[in-house]
């Protein structure tokens, strides 16, 4: 989408709190694609890990900001563990994702990306539609 729509809409990726930092509430076991973060405790100690997660997952085309340590951002927009809105030219929330991973449907976020633009809207089969998780089409 970035490649898409990136000259028309700004992405940007806001990092939360971890969602399985090893002292956090659901701590997930040490691999390649998760490495052990505890949970920060300070903003720069939040920045030295945003950073890893931007190097690791090559977020270089995004604008890539993180929450305060108060959790700011996280709390008002409900973004643990992750979750994707597009918020309109007014400021107003245009779209609300579900809670990802399980609710986490990019073609949603897409639809309401051209809606936003005036452009026409994709005709998908079912299968593409879900995005392969279980559909259901948010009110907006």
């Amino acid at each position: 989408m970035q490649e898409q729509y990136g000259d028309k809409v700004e992405f940007i990726v806001v990092y939360i709190s971890e969602a399985h930092a090893l002292d956090g509430a659901s701590p997930r076991g040490v691999s390649g694609d998760h490495p052990a973060v505890e949970e920060p405790l300070t903003i720069q100690e939040r920045l030295a890990v945003a950073k890893r997660c931007d190097a690791k997952l090559d977020l270089s085309a995004f604008t890539v900001v993180i929450d305060d340590i108060k959790n700011t951002a996280n709390t008002a927009y409900a973004a643990h563990p992750d979750r994707l809105y597009l918020v309109d030219k007014g400021g107003r929330i245009a779209y609300a994702g579900g809670r990802g991973p399980r609710e986490f449907f990019p073609n949603e976020l897409e639809d309401s990306i051209r809606e936003q633009l005036g452009m026409e809207p994709i005709e998908r089969d079912e299968e593409e539609e879900r995005g392969g998780g279980s559909f259901r089409r948010r009110s907006r």
